[in-house]
């Protein structure tokens, strides 16, 4: 019986060893936000210390559970470009489904704002995903070779989910280099601007406006 055991035990070490482990890196951390890249193969999870409320971008996957602080699970399905606002709290994010999860997870670290910006100074093109007191978050699509007409952004987090060649020209006609590559996250500072889509493939952004 204890070999059996000792083996099962043996067994069960080495299927947890065979599978990677739940990868997080920071991309990005100013006095608003912390940003990272978090990576979790099937089966895996990871714990998070729920101080903040934070939003979720899933770049892959297809499942993932989140469990809040009292312990209370929600299981999701997801696919790439879903957008996830998460209050304070949430205790865990786990990999439940059958492909590697990968998330770009944007924290934000002060008390936000009871302002609300709605649309105000987005163009068309622009869609609003939602917005609270810590974030305007939207979803900005660009198709090869396309201007967008004049805007005004605050200063943001921006993911790429499809990168393209890009420039923004200026109210005063200046103009600057914008490109982004896909997979990409970068800080935008606040800008009034044009879009222009200068190659042949679409851009597809979210951008994630903290308060």
């Amino acid at each position: 019986m204890r070999k059996l055991a000792a083996f099962i035990g043996l067994a069960g070490f080495l299927l947890a060893a065979a599978v990677p482990a739940a990868r997080a890196a920071l991309l990005l951390r100013n006095d608003k936000v912390a940003v990272t890249s978090e990576t979790l193969a099937p089966g895996r999870q990871e714990q998070l210390d729920g101080a903040h409320a934070n939003v979720l971008v899933v770049l892959s996957g297809d499942a993932i559970r989140v469990v809040a602080a009292g312990g209370q699970a929600k299981t999701l399905s997801v696919k790439r470009g879903d957008t996830l606002n998460q209050p304070a709290g949430v205790r865990s994010i786990a990999n439940v489904g059958r492909t590697e999860v990968q998330l770009v997870r944007t924290e934000f670290l002060t008390d936000g704002s009871g302002i609300t910006w709605g649309a105000v100074g987005l163009p068309p093109n622009y869609r609003l995903l939602f917005e609270d007191r810590y974030s305007r978050t939207y979803d900005i699509r660009i198709a090869a070779h396309q201007w967008e007409q004049q805007h005004t952004h605050h200063a943001r987090v921006v993911v790429c989910l499809s990168g393209a060649q890009l420039e923004h020209v200026l109210p005063d006609g200046s103009v600057q280099p914008s490109t982004l590559k896909t997979g990409e996250v970068a800080w935008r500072q606040g800008q009034t601007h044009k879009g222009h889509n200068l190659g042949s493939t679409d851009l597809w952004v979210i951008a994630i406006e903290p308060k």
